[in-house]
């Protein structure tokens, strides 16, 4: 945005907006001339007031759509509101207070929309991995048996190495055969939990019901 002209502005209103070239081209340099007080220094900025633009016209002219796009143009908030469910305060209605809280709430959530698309990707990727633990997960038997197994590997290298000739030997083979055994059953876990993806990602397992705690977050004053 910061680098689009007024002729590049009106020429993206064109593409949605018929007619009311005044129109466009006077909100194109408005918006031209707020994005260029906002790369001036703040001594300057100060000294540089942006301009209001009020667009009066009868209904269905383009004066909302004008707006409309703009706001999505530059990733300004938009909030349309009737000036009849407005009133004075104090009479039965809305305040017009309301309308800049409503504002503030439209800004809020643009925001929070752009950061849940950053953490998409990364929320999708962590969310499978755990729901694949969920799926498969290491029972306490499985780690028990693993650490016995390092126990004993421990053991047999510790023999191996006091022993001499066929002894040490022997201690080594066993201790490579425990280690291959190891691997060989981390490889099939591997490739079971690669199957249970596939079928997660092709939506095989959808009647499938997990259990998860999750910690609640007190929600901010």
């Amino acid at each position: 945005m910061d680098e689009l002209t007024p002729r590049q502005i009106v020429a993206e209103l064109d593409k949605y907006i018929v007619g009311q070239k005044d129109a466009k081209k006077a909100v194109a340099i408005a918006i031209r001339n707020r994005v260029r007080r906002r790369l001036l220094p703040t001594e300057l900025q100060e000294e540089i007031h942006p301009k209001n633009i009020i667009m009066i016209g009868p209904t269905g002219c383009g004066k909302t759509e004008i707006a409309r796009r703009l706001s999505r143009l530059t990733g300004a908030p938009f909030v349309k509101v009737e000036a009849t469910k407005y009133t004075e305060v104090g009479y039965v209605g809305r305040d017009v207070e309301s309308m800049v809280r409503d504002l503030v709430a439209t800004a809020i959530n643009m925001v929070r929309k752009e950061f849940r698309q950053q953490v998409q990707a990364q929320a999708e990727k962590n969310t499978r991995e755990r729901l694949l633990d969920l799926l498969m997960p290491s029972s306490h038997t499985d780690k028990g048996e693993a650490t016995a197994r390092g126990a004993d590997l421990f053991q047999t290298l510790a023999q191996g190495m006091s022993a001499t000739g066929s002894q040490a030997q022997k201690g080594m083979e066993a201790a490579t055969a425990q280690s291959q055994e190891q691997s060989s059953e981390q490889e099939r876990r591997n490739r079971a939990r690669e199957m249970l993806a596939r079928k997660l990602d092709a939506g095989e397992l959808e009647d499938r019901n997990v259990e998860i705690e999750t910690q609640s977050q007190s929600m901010p004053m």
